[in-house]
């Protein structure tokens, strides 16, 4: 029996992978939902804020004196609304079932593969799962941007997937990100691809109390030095990978039954793929229906294909790194291995609930 209080992912519409496409390449994608003003815009400047939910920001509007200024729409991340997957389908334009980054934590090649980290259970990566063959899709429609990210990430296997032959430009400290976004602009550069991610990292260690307002109001500050600093003319868009849900300490063990009947699990404690032991895939989904149907939308791989979680096209690898039944928590909770239960995070995402789904876009064009 299906599920029907859930909302997909529009690969075709007003969803992040289909932004840099529309700006880039084909406005008509954008019509309805990406301002005319922004679409003919000689100069673009694209802004991801990790873990800004468009709930989010509607609930704290009057900690955004600057981006209150700005035109406002909510469009929908994609599945699962994680960095790794949301991030990978704005830099390529493409669904997750394309791209192949399905997830944080992905099986692939008889080792689960921390895709941020870029490493597995027996360490770093990089040789045994090549980036490039990975995600094998040219980020940016073959563009070759500037990217302004953290200058900490520059060689990690995460950037040779999905910013890879981009003039990468690395900053340490927020102060910058302005300075090298105008240096980029005034060099003459017409789209320049900006990320911050200090809201997702206090959201998960503070959740959602004053550290996370004070973290708002400096986003709002970085966005002001931001416009301070472009010229006439030059478009800012603002947008976000996926929110949060503060869970606390609502950590919910996946039950010994479905345990047992488990080979591996993949995905994160709001999305969690359970990979069945060798046929036991039918008796895996009910068992796990039955232990977590109250808290997760309990559904099988075919089920989650066959409805587009991942996007209309599902190419062979990408099919191949998910698991046999998706637990995907509803809930203000996670679902954790006991032995293995995580790094303890307040607030979290990876599912579909609009407080995860549901994404800024917010639009100023300089005067």
């Amino acid at each position: 029996m299906k599920n029907n209080d859930y909302k997909v992912p529009d690969y075709s519409g007003a969803c992040v992978n289909n932004i840099v496409p529309a700006l880039l390449q084909y406005k008509e994608i954008g019509e309805g939902w990406i301002p005319e003003e922004i679409l003919e815009s000689r100069q673009v400047v694209l802004l991801v804020i990790d873990g800004l939910g468009y709930e989010q920001f509607i609930r704290h509007k009057d900690l955004f004196p600057c981006l209150s200024k700005f035109k406002t729409n909510d469009i929908s991340t994609v599945f699962p609304t994680t960095t790794a997957t949301a991030l990978t389908s704005i830099t390529t334009g493409r669904s997750p079932g394309e791209h192949g980054m399905v997830g944080y934590k992905v099986r692939v090649a008889g080792q689960t593969l921390n895709a941020l980290r870029w490493t597995t259970e027996s360490g770093p990566a990089h040789l045994d799962i090549d980036p490039v063959h990975f995600q094998p899709i040219v980020p940016f429609l073959g563009s070759k941007p500037t990217v302004v990210s953290p200058a900490m990430f520059a060689e990690s296997g995460f950037t040779a997937a999905h910013l890879r032959l981009s003039n990468y430009v690395g900053y340490s400290l927020p102060s910058s990100i302005g300075v090298e976004i105008g240096h980029a602009v005034r060099n003459g550069e017409p789209f320049v691809y900006a990320y911050y991610d200090g809201l997702d990292k206090i959201g998960h260690i503070k959740g959602f109390g004053d550290h996370y307002k004070a973290e708002l109001r400096l986003i709002d500050d970085l966005v002001k030095s931001i416009t301070d600093t472009l010229p006439s003319g030059v478009a800012l868009i603002v947008t976000a990978d996926h929110g949060m849900v503060q869970v606390g300490e609502n950590l919910i063990s996946i039950s010994k039954e479905v345990r047992n009947l488990t080979a591996n699990v993949s995905g994160e404690a709001r999305f969690v793929w359970l990979h069945a032991e060798k046929g036991y895939a039918e008796d895996l989904f009910f068992a796990a229906k039955e232990a977590h149907g109250d808290v997760a939308w309990v559904l099988p791989v075919e089920q989650i294909l066959e409805e587009g979680w991942f996007g209309h096209d599902v190419t062979d690898s990408a099919r191949s790194r998910l698991g046999d039944v998706a637990l995907v928590v509803r809930d203000s909770a996670a679902l954790v291995l006991p032995e293995k239960p995580g790094p303890s995070l307040i607030a979290r995402h990876g599912s579909i609930t609009d407080e995860e789904a549901r994404v800024p876009l917010l639009t100023l064009k300089l005067a």
